[in-house]
């Protein structure tokens, strides 16, 4: 198994747990958040799937300076919608991450767009699930303030 092949298996995991958590958010609790800094339920859906698109972009190194997303003025309508919607876009990315050998993992720098951050290619595309991650935990969380059961995603 190549290393991309292995970053790969990492980004399904995380997906598929990721929605295995979404698909617990019961739509009257869409729009609940913590505090009134923090993303709605929905929002932070869209946040992580959106996501694919631009990390897309930034790691077969586009320009990111008249960066528009494909859900600008998009409803919010579910999350089975959110998923559906962000498929071919997921679809895209991961045939990106596909194509790169063990040498373009270890050797092309990348310059995140928000911060200036230089990362090799491979650490680039580990922060990313990481990124992911992150975000499942404060779902969880989401879930549990909203006394919503939680899936057992530890399996």
């Amino acid at each position: 198994m190549t290393q991309s092949e292995l970053i790969i298996l990492n980004f399904t995991e995380i997906r598929r747990r990721s929605i295995e958590i979404w698909k617990k958010l019961p739509e009257s609790h869409y729009n609940w958040k913590p505090d009134e800094k923090a993303m709605t339920a929905i929002e932070m859906v869209r946040h992580v799937l959106e996501a694919d698109y631009g990390w897309n972009i930034i790691i077969n190194r586009g320009s990111m300076a008249n960066y528009q997303t494909p859900w600008e003025n998009r409803p919010f309508i579910s999350v089975a919608d959110e998923i559906q919607f962000a498929e071919p876009y997921r679809n895209a990315f991961l045939k990106s991450v596909r194509q790169f050998s063990d040498t373009d993992l270890a050797e092309t720098e990348i310059v995140h767009p928000g911060n200036g951050d230089k990362k090799t290619l491979g650490k680039y595309l580990l922060r990313i699930g990481y990124h992911e991650s992150v975000h499942a935990g404060q779902f969880l969380s989401y879930l549990r303030a909203m006394k919503i059961d939680r899936p057992e995603i530890w399996d």
